[in-house]
């Protein structure tokens, strides 16, 4: 396991991921974690998290498990979201 952190749209996150699942497919993997580590922070799991931003729990868990790639304009405007609306609350 290795660690890395990252800050997006002000959100510092600690992300923690397998290097074996990361050779994979370098992009996908890192950004899978770092979409969980987003949702994370709301404290919600992946169904409450996707009805919460109005998008389909399967794309949700797609970006999670990192079969398809979230654009990233998209992390950015959800971290962006969490920020303001938990962490900035707390």
């Amino acid at each position: 396991m290795k660690d890395y952190k990252i800050d997006i749209e002000g959100l510092d996150l600690m992300i923690e991921y397998d290097e074996k699942d990361a050779k994979k497919d370098q992009t996908y993997r890192i950004q899978a974690y770092e979409v969980k580590a987003v949702r994370e922070q709301t404290g919600m799991n992946r169904k409450d998290f996707a009805a919460w931003l109005g998008i389909p729990y399967r794309t949700i868990s797609d970006w999670e498990h990192g079969e398809r790639k979230m654009p990233d304009y998209v992390l950015r405007l959800i971290a962006y979201k969490v920020r303001m609306e938990f962490v900035e609350k707390r």
